[in-house]
């Protein structure tokens, strides 16, 4: 009876894994590879980003392991009225990709409780950013553009908010965006369902980043498919 009982746990865990390997498999083009993966192992410190403020971020305890953590406020007051917390990757400007994450939100639970996603970045006044927060309304839980001027929710679709629970659960999250058709897509937890949908063209190439518009929170577990990136180098916080 035992015997049989492990026999079926095994076949059991031995089909979750082919289909778990199976649907990663469709989501992912077959002209995409891994361009990026971080889960802040090892030798990684702040040098790796590009931060608005280094006081306000530290690598710290993570999903299961190290994270990067943002514990404060950063003391950084963004040219028009956009995010005040960000870390972008240095080095790489990406297109086209598809970008998942483990995510934890650290701060106090309100309509605007948040963290971001940052993309197409070509400069402190100029990218896309995905706010996910506790509440939808016109300027929270939306995609946004940044467009020299303060930032405006394009997106055509979205929930009403996220269920960010207690300070210590972990979300699982997958940004993709397409430079050929415009279309930028969220997807929070459950991975068959976007929770949030836009087409937007202003920007192709650009940095990708993590953040929050004022809150705290972490992020793990960093990978990052794509046909290709662009190779830059550039300082934009000061």
């Amino acid at each position: 009876m035992f015997a049989l009982t492990r026999i079926v746990l095994f076949q059991t865990a031995i089909s979750i894994f082919f289909a778990t390997t199976f649907m990663r498999a469709q989501q992912i083009p077959s002209n995409y590879e891994l361009l990026y993966e971080q889960d802040f192992e090892g030798d990684v410190n702040l040098n790796h980003f590009e931060i608005t403020d280094s006081s306000a971020w530290q690598i710290g305890k993570g999903n299961q392991g190290e994270a990067l953590v943002l514990y404060g406020k950063s003391r950084y007051q963004p040219p028009v009225r956009s995010p005040l917390n960000i870390a972008y990757i240095k080095n790489m400007k990406f297109g086209s990709f598809i970008l998942e994450a483990d995510v934890q939100q650290t701060g106090k639970e309100y309509g605007h409780r948040d963290l971001c996603l940052f993309f197409g970045l070509k400069d402190p006044s100029k990218f896309y950013y995905i706010h996910m927060a506790t509440s939808a309304d016109q300027n929270a839980h939306n995609i946004f553009l940044v467009n020299d001027a303060p930032r405006t929710n394009i997106a055509s679709r979205t929930t009403e908010g996220v269920d960010w629970g207690t300070t210590e659960r972990w979300h699982k999250i997958r940004l993709e965006r397409n430079i050929e058709t415009g279309c930028i897509r969220v997807f929070i937890n459950d991975m068959t369902t976007p929770v949030m949908e836009a087409k937007d063209m202003h920007y192709d190439f650009g940095y990708i980043g993590f953040g929050s518009f004022d809150d705290t929170g972490k992020f793990d577990n960093i990978k990052i498919w794509g046909s290709s990136y662009e190779p830059h180098s550039e300082r934009f916080f000061y």
